[in-house]
């Protein structure tokens, strides 16, 4: 509407810019005195607003009647194609609407954007204005320049309210702008819970793609709204979805590292093979940023799958994450893996110990990418040791002995041979033994 231009009172005699700022401002009587002598109420400033529109904008019922009552015209437009009722409509003054109305107003009148008095008031969220337009019997289906119908620009303006009256009233839930963009991709752009929750109830399609290819869920997740995420997730949304650069919702999670929403599609099960336009897994696009955290949530989930996979009937995963652990019950055998990866395990050596476990290629190439310097291995091996910790975890396996096994795999039976811890589950105590058996003793 650009307001603030609009303002500017070029090209007005000074008496019609009065006449211009008592309207604004509601002054009757200083209005009164200017049109007593004769000012002309139709006067345009330099964008060819007249003194009507600041009196229906600000929503001023005597300025409105004064004017209407010496021959201000109802319909005027300025370059905007805004009149006296599109403005009622975008600022939410239904007693203002309805005097237009009743003055003879075109009801069926459109902006310069072709957006009708329906699109403005729903993009505002003016219910009030919104139910009686409706109930005057506007086109709900009509679009403006770009497409949108009057759903689209409340769900776009987060107006679930408004979204609801539109439904009710019969709008078409799954209408599509020339972008081909759904009311419930607006309601993604937005970020808002609550009118996506409504369109989905009303038979919103959580899967149509937009012209690039991308569908709500794509947006939500380029837009960082972990809420809304989990919504359509739990909506049936395809978390596999590719849009026209072959991304996925995980590949925009990797590239931006946001991890909540990663962790929510790897929880649904996504399939982390498929690859973007470049040839990059969500996991190669994680490394590639140097998004460590990422990078070993993708390679947990990995794993997590192939074991799933083999126990087809386990309810491990029923309370699962792949964030990294920050639990007081593994803090002693953390402690340990740290000084094992930092202390006794030689530069290649976590890799053999890696490939042990299972470890792929592809796994050890990620976790390798961030490098550090020369003593990158230390972390490298302790983020391998980790993730490692994680299945052991995720599967009810004993870590003890799992580590036992794997150091007397790659020939540390040095590290391995002064204890065989064969716990059932992780206990201080255990992990105590584990530390215990990783400081060795100086030979007598």
């Amino acid at each position: 509407m650009q307001e603030e231009l609009a303002w500017e009172t070029d090209g007005l005699l000074p008496l019609e810019r009065q006449l211009h700022e008592a309207a604004r401002q509601n002054n009757v009587g200083r209005m009164q005195e200017l049109i007593g002598r004769r000012v002309n109420t139709r006067a345009r400033n330099h964008v060819g607003r007249v003194a009507l529109h600041w009196a229906a904008g600000a929503g001023h019922e005597q300025a409105v009647r004064l004017l209407l009552e010496h021959e201000a015209a109802v319909d005027e437009e300025d370059v905007f194609g805004m009149n006296a009722l599109l403005l009622s409509a975008w600022f939410g003054h239904l007693r203002i609407l309805q005097i237009l109305v009743n003055s003879g107003a075109k009801i069926h009148c459109e902006s310069k954007e072709g957006n009708t008095a329906l699109h403005l008031a729903a993009g505002r969220g003016h219910m009030a204005v919104l139910q009686r337009l409706v109930d005057i019997g506007l086109d709900l289906e009509e679009q403006n320049a770009e497409g949108l119908t009057a759903l689209h620009s409340a769900a776009g303006g987060s107006h679930p309210d408004c979204v609801q009256l539109l439904l009710r009233a019969g709008s078409t839930v799954n209408a599509l702008t020339q972008k081909n963009l759904s009311c419930l991709h607006y309601a993604a752009l937005s970020g808002s819970e609550d009118v996506s929750r409504v369109l989905i109830h009303a038979g919103g399609c959580a899967n149509v793609v937009d012209h690039q290819g991308a569908s709500p869920l794509h947006l939500a997740v380029r837009h960082n709204f972990p809420a809304l995420v989990r919504l359509l997730i739990n909506s049936d949304s395809d978390v596999n979805a590719m849009d026209n650069r072959q991304q996925t919702p995980l590949h925009l999670a990797a590239e931006h590292a946001w991890q909540d929403i990663a962790e929510m599609l790897l929880i649904a099960g996504v399939d982390l093979n498929l690859r973007d336009k470049q040839g990059k897994t969500a996991l190669a696009v994680a490394a590639r940023s140097n998004h460590v955290s990422l990078v070993d949530m993708i390679i947990k989930a990995d794993r997590f799958y192939r074991w799933e996979k083999d126990h087809p009937s386990d309810p491990s995963g029923k309370s699962l994450s792949f964030k990294q652990d920050h639990r007081q019950e593994t803090q002693q055998l953390r402690s340990v893996l740290w000084r094992l990866a930092s202390r006794y395990l030689q530069p290649r050596e976590w890799k053999k110990l890696a490939y042990s476990w299972e470890f792929t290629e592809t796994h050890v190439d990620a976790i390798e990418q961030q490098w550090t310097g020369t003593r990158s291995y230390q972390e490298h091996g302790h983020r391998m040791l980790l993730i490692w910790l994680h299945g052991v975890a995720t599967a009810g396996e004993n870590p003890s002995k799992a580590l036992f096994e794997g150091l007397v795999a790659i020939g540390r039976r040095d590290l391995a041979g002064w204890s065989t811890m064969a716990r059932s589950q992780l206990t201080a105590t255990s992990a105590s033994r584990v530390q215990m058996i990783l400081v060795p003793q100086p030979p007598e």
